[in-house]
C-alpha cells in the first residue's frame, strides 16, 4: 500500500469500482441516478473533485446536506414545472406544428413522429435508437417526442430524456424548450448557459447512436425554444454547444476514473446518511478537495457547506471566479488586504501593485473629501 503526506494510505488497486463507490454511498444504500441536470452541473465547475466523487458514487445530496446542517432550497418551484410543461405543450400542441414552423417546415403532414413507447427504460432506448435509424435511412424529417437514450458514466447507464430530437436530411438535432423568456431578442445569459450544457449532454448521448448509424451526423448546434417577450408566444434561437460538449466530456471522463479521486482518501471515508454521525460525514466530505463559486449556490446541493467552509478560511473564491483570477497567488482575504497595506506580498506581482495602487486612490480621495458633520436639527421621521 502506497501513502500520501496528505491523504494518508491509498486503497487496495484491485478493488473494482462498483465495489468502491458501493463503499462510499454505504452498504445496501442504492445508487441515486444521474440525469441531464447534474451531468450539465458537472460541466458547469469541472474543477470540483468533491462533486464529481460524490454524483459518481451516486450519493445523495440533498439528504448529506441536511445532516451536516446546511439543507439547500434547492430545485424548481412547483410553479416553474406547471408553466414549463404548459409552455411545452403548446409548443408541440396539434402535432408539433408550432415547433415545426420554427424548424422552417412549412407543410407538417410531411413531417413523421415516430411512436416512441417501449417496456421499461433499455426498451425505449432500443426504440428510439431504432426510430433515429429509420428517419436517417429514409432521407426526410421526423420529429423524435422525448425519446429516450443512454449515456455510460461511471460505469452506469444514465438515462437522458431531451424535450425533441429533429431528423432532417443535414442530420440530426436536439431541441430544447425552456419556459425563461426571451426580451428584446436576449434571454438571461446564465440561464441561456445551463440549458446549452444540458443539450451538450444529450449531443453526447445522441453521437454514441450515430457512431453505429450510417449516414448520421450529429449537429453541434441545438434549438433553443422560449417564450417571446411576456407573451407565451414561441420563439426560437441557434445556440452553438461546442464548448459545452468538450468540457461534458472532459468531466464524464474524470467520472469513469472515479476510482482515481476516490484511491487518494483516507481510510474509512464514507458518505452513509444513514450510519454516519453529521461529525463523521463533515470529516468525509472535508477530505475531498472542492473548488467552490458563487455559482454552485444554483446547481448544488451541498452549495451552502462550501460556502461556509470557504468563508471560515477566508478563501477569495467566495468572491467569485473573476475576482479569484485576477488575485493571481492571493489565496485568501486576509492575504489581500495585507498585500494591500503593504504588509505582504511582491511589490513585483501585478495583482499586489494594483491592490495598493487601489488603496493609495482611497485614502487620497477620502483625505480630499470635506468632512461631514450631523446635523443636530434634522429630526428622525418617526
Amino acid at each position: 500500500m502506497s501513502t500520501s503526506p496528505d491523504s494518508g494510505p491509498s486503497r487496495p488497486p484491485q478493488t473494482t469500482r462498483r465495489h468502491l463507490l458501493a463503499e462510499l454511498r454505504g452498504p445496501g444504500v442504492p445508487p441515486r441516478p444521474l440525469d441531464a441536470r447534474a451531468l450539465a452541473a458537472l460541466a458547469a465547475n469541472p474543477g470540483c473533485r468533491r462533486r464529481a466523487l460524490l454524483d459518481g458514487a451516486g450519493v445523495d445530496k440533498s439528504a448529506l446536506a441536511a445532516k451536516l446542517g446546511s439543507p439547500a432550497p434547492f430545485g424548481q418551484s412547483q410553479f416553474a414545472i406547471v408553466r414549463g410543461n404548459s409552455f411545452e405543450a403548446k409548443v408541440k400542441a396539434d402535432g408539433g406544428r408550432e415547433l415545426l414552423r420554427l424548424l422552417g417546415v412549412e407543410e407538417p403532414g410531411e413531417v413523421s413522429v415516430p411512436d416512441l413507447s417501449a417496456a421499461g427504460p433499455e426498451g425505449r432506448v432500443a426504440r428510439t435508437a431504432l426510430a433515429l435509424r429509420e428517419a436517417t435511412g429514409a432521407g426526410g424529417w421526423t420529429l423524435l417526442d422525448h425519446p429516450l437514450l443512454a449515456l455510460e458514466v461511471a460505469g452506469s447507464p444514465v438515462y437522458l430524456e431531451p424535450d425533441a430530437v429533429v431528423v432532417r436530411p443535414g442530420g440530426w438535432t436536439v431541441v430544447e424548450i425552456k419556459s425563461f423568456p426571451t426580451i428584446d431578442g436576449s434571454a438571461d445569459a446564465a440561464k441561456v448557459g445551463a440549458a446549452a450544457r444540458q443539450a451538450a449532454v444529450y449531443v453526447l448521448a445522441l453521437e454514441r447512436v450515430a457512431a453505429v448509424t450510417e449516414g448520421a451526423r450529429v449537429a453541434h448546434s441545438v434549438l433553443l425554444v422560449c417564450p417571446k417577450d411576456f407573451s407565451n408566444v414561441p420563439t426560437a434561437s441557434v445556440v452553438d454547444v461546442r464548448k459545452q460538449r468538450s468540457v461534458t466530456r472532459r468531466q464524464l471522463g474524470r467520472l469513469t476514473r472515479i476510482d482515481e479521486i476516490a484511491a487518494a482518501l483516507p481510510e474509512g471515508v464514507s458518505f452513509d446518511v444513514a450510519e454516519r454521525s453529521p461529525e463523521e460525514l463533515t470529516a468525509s466530505v472535508e477530505s475531498v478537495p472542492h473548488q467552490y463559486a458563487p455559482e454552485c449556490l444554483a446547481a448544488c446541493e451541498l452549495a451552502f457547506h462550501c460556502r461556509a467552509r470557504s468563508r471560515e478560511a477566508g478563501a477569495v473564491e467566495t468572491l467569485g471566479r473573476s475576482v479569484r483570477g485576477e488575485l493571481g497567488g492571493l489565496a485568501t482575504v486576509g492575504a489581500v488586504l495585507a498585500a494591500a497595506r503593504g504588509e505582504a506580498g511582491d511589490p513585483d506581482d501585478p495583482a499586489v501593485a494594483a491592490l495598493r495602487r487601489a488603496r493609495a486612490l482611497r485614502e487620497e480621495a477620502l483625505a480630499s473629501a470635506p468632512a461631514r458633520t450631523p446635523r443636530e436639527d434634522v429630526e428622525c421621521p418617526c
